[in-house]
This record gives C-alpha cells, structure tokens and sequence, in this order.
C-alpha cells in the first residue's frame, strides 16, 4: 500500500510516498481502506521532531483522522460494522502506523459509520479534535449554565469546543481575531471577545468575578489565568500544567485516552448528522501534496481541517 511518511525529522519537505506492507486485521481489528486523513498540528509537530518516536524504525507515518470503508473485520471482532460500510476513526500513530495511509487495521472501539450525508473528506475532519473537545469538556466537569472561555475558538478544536459546550448547556466566551468574529458567533459563541494577550481582560470586564473554566486552544497559559475564577480549572492541550495562582489548575489532556470510546466517538457522529457540529474543511490535496499541507498549515490562519486523499 501506499503512505505519506518521513525517515528523519524536518521540515515539511522530508515528507514523501512510500511503500509499506499491507495491514492484516487481527481479533478486535477492523482493516479500513482509507480515502482521506486529515491534518493535524500534532503530525507536524511529530514531523518535526518534537515529540520522541520511541524505538520505532522509519518510516514514520503521521495521522489520527481517517475516512473511508470497512475492507476487512478480524476474526473474533464484536461490531455492528459490516464490510463495505462508510466508517471514519480516530488513530494513534505508532511507527509506519498512521492515518496518511491506504490501509489501516485499528481497534473496532476507534472506528464508527461515518455521519449520514458526509462523504470521506469531510467524515475525516471529526474524530480527532471532536473527541479531543469532548475529552477537555468532561475534563472540566461544568456544568449547564456555567461559564467556559474558549480560546483558539476558529480552530478545529476549539470550534467544536464551543459547539459541544452549547449542546451541554454552557454559556461561551470564545476569542476571535477581527477577521473571525462572525465564525465564532455561527459556532454558536454568546460573547466573541478579541484574541490576543489581553483576552482575559476583557473577560474579567464581562464576568468581574471570572468564568467557571477554560479551554485553552490557543496555547495562553498564564495569560488565560486572569480570566477564570479563583480555584477553576484551564484545560492545555500541550502538556502544560504548572501551578496557577488563586488556586487556579492547569490540566493537559491527551486524546489517546479517549481513542477507544467508541460510544463518545458515536454520539460525535449523531451531533454532526443533526447540525450541532459542523464538519469544516478547509482545502483538500492529494496525499503526494502532503508537504504543501504542512506547510500551509504551520503557516497559520487555516480554518476548518486540511484533508489530503488517498
């Protein structure tokens, strides 16, 4: 099968086709062939070499989103999936196992129908930052009628933060840059306040006593403390979490942890079928363009997913 990896470390440029060994399904696997992965900031940072690749042996292939069709089902495998349905799911990369692939054997409780209506591109765009957002929500445990500050808010991520806090009951206050006020306003944000250092004030100018929590996609930090009441709690997304004043907690969470819920990864799906989360894509490349997706995607300013094709 064909895959987009990288023997060493590097800009997006050490990203190429390569050649790997096609996946067997194993007992509780199912063997999906792929149509569309999409791009996440955690590919390139393991692209570029700031995450350790353990002992694995190149080529390395990044990815945690894929689209595309039930091929095969492992012996033994418990699933309502058949052969030949749409699927999308979430994947953790391990070595030459990524989601840039053709084929991919994942665990049956990481894979789910695609959303009625969707096709492979856009499916691809839900299962990493939808449960990456749903995750940081449970996390933080409010609930209806609390508070949240999202920031990062026009993000992948961050717009299903916002969404997913809506649908919980939660009053939002999402940042946005000028250009980006009117998304974060059809996300669903009840007040869209400017991005940038001095959010937090302009939360504290909103709510004097602070909001309940946050939801940190924009990687503030201490800058976000300000905004959020005396012992509530920020959720990182980079493994940040020094101690906070005023008894505020910073909690990094990690998507691997929900990379088997399969009922979270479920009901995602239904809330995309009925509009309470929107799948956003930004542009689509085939994968021999993988290095072009990099690229734009470092850049910043992209809105809604990068998805490359397969």
């Amino acid at each position: 099968m064909k895959a987009i990896g990288f023997h060493g470390t590097g800009g997006p440029e050490v990203l190429e086709v390569v050649d790997l060994e096609d996946p067997a399904p194993r007992e509780g696997e199912i063997l999906i062939r792929a149509h569309a992965a999409a791009v996440n900031p955690t590919d390139t940072v393991g692209r570029a070499g700031q995450r350790a690749a353990g002992n694995h042996r190149p080529p390395f292939v990044p990815g945690m989103d894929a689209a595309g069709v039930v091929r095969e089902i492992g012996s033994g495998t418990r699933t309502d999936l058949e052969v030949g349905d749409a699927v999308m799911a979430v994947v953790v990369p391990s070595g030459s196992h990524g989601a840039y692939s053709e084929l991919l054997a994942v665990p049956a409780d990481s894979v789910v129908s695609a959303p009625r209506g969707a096709d492979h591109v856009e499916a691809a765009t839900l299962p990493m930052n939808g449960l990456t957002a749903r995750l940081a929500l449970d996390t933080l445990g409010l609930s209806a009628g609390d508070v949240i500050a999202v920031t990062g808010a026009a993000g992948a991520m961050g717009g299903y933060v916002v969404q997913l806090a809506k649908a919980d009951g939660l009053t939002v206050v999402a940042d946005a840059a000028e250009k980006d006020e009117e998304l974060g306003r059809s996300l669903g944000a009840d007040v869209v306040l400017r991005r940038g250092d001095g959010f937090a004030d302009l939360v504290r100018e909103r709510y004097p006593d602070g909001v309940d929590g946050g939801v940190d996609g924009a990687l503030l930090l201490e800058r976000f403390a300000p905004a959020v009441r005396d012992g509530g709690t920020i959720i990182t997304i980079r493994g940040y979490d020094e101690p906070g004043e005023r008894g505020i907690t910073f909690r990094p969470i990690l998507v691997v942890d929900y990379a088997r819920e399969r009922e979270k990864l479920d009901i995602l799906r239904e809330q995309a079928e009925q509009g309470i989360v929107s799948l956003r894509v930004a542009d689509v490349l085939p994968k021999e363009q993988a290095p072009e997706a990099h690229r734009r995607l470092e850049a910043g300013g992209v809105r809604g997913r990068l998805v490359l094709t397969f």
